[in-house]
């Protein structure tokens, strides 16, 4: 059964599982394992500075934690830096988005964590005009895309979870079932408020929780647009400032 925000309907008159398709088309970069424990621990390290250090107390730190143990981050990396966090002084990263242009009508949002943004818009600047693309300014990409929340529960069935998501003022979109649990598609803005409440639904079990940006419409780039699409990311990669990376390429 699906819930599709206006009413349910029949697993067979859907298209596929619009989960799973707007799932894979968030980027998923191989990183190196440095540069990985070195995002997941940046990301630990502001989202306890900001919220609290105690994970039943903090759900995003809580979440951010469990992706990180997925990822096999180790946990000294996870422990370090919510001890960090948890002591004074300390870096003050600030979130900061870039949007941009890529080959052959590729769009890009770039989500950043830094500590001096002089040096982080300069150097994603760089990686763009060195594959003759250029930086947009706010607003001017993410217009392509939906800011959505994911969210996969197992233990509890599609009709318990929509009832119980019903009596919130929550902005879903999708409430989708198979054999592997029931997925959410919600507002990505409102994936701290869809987690608590599903906190209380009685045997439920997130999975996995996440938010993000997804095209509405993907691009197929020919060979020459698709080398400097690889040499792009290849470089904005290597830039430590940058967190994650959307895009709206046909992989």
């Amino acid at each position: 059964m699906v819930y599709n925000g206006g009413g349910l309907l029949k697993r067979g008159e859907t298209m596929g599982r619009k989960f799973e398709v707007r799932k894979h088309s968030m980027m998923k970069t191989g990183l190196q394992k440095t540069k990985l424990y070195s995002r997941f621990g940046k990301e630990i390290y502001v989202c306890a500075r900001n919220r609290g250090v105690n994970p039943e107390a903090n759900m995003a730190l809580k979440r951010l934690i469990e992706r990180a143990k997925k990822e096999q981050v180790p946990m000294d990396v996870i422990n370090r830096n919510i001890d960090k966090a948890a002591g004074a002084g300390g870096e003050n990263y600030t979130d900061e988005r870039y949007e941009g242009f890529g080959p052959s009508g590729s769009a890009f949002i770039i989500d950043t964590l830094t500590d001096n943004v002089n040096r982080t818009v300069s150097e994603v600047r760089a990686c763009f005009t060195k594959v003759g693309s250029k930086m947009g300014v706010s607003g001017s990409v993410t217009h392509m895309f939906e800011h959505l929340s994911l969210i996969h529960v197992t233990d509890v069935d599609d009709e318990a979870v929509l009832e119980h998501l019903l009596k919130t003022d929550l902005n879903v979109i999708d409430i989708e079932a198979d054999d592997d649990g029931v997925h959410i598609t919600a507002d990505g803005f409102s994936l701290d408020k869809v987690e608590s409440a599903l906190e209380s639904l009685k045997g439920a079990v997130i999975e996995n929780a996440e938010a993000g940006w997804y095209p509405h419409e993907k691009v197929v780039l020919d060979e020459d647009a698709r080398m400097l699409f690889d040499k792009f990311m290849t470089m904005i990669n290597d830039v430590d400032d940058v967190q994650k990376i959307y895009h709206n390429v046909v992989e």
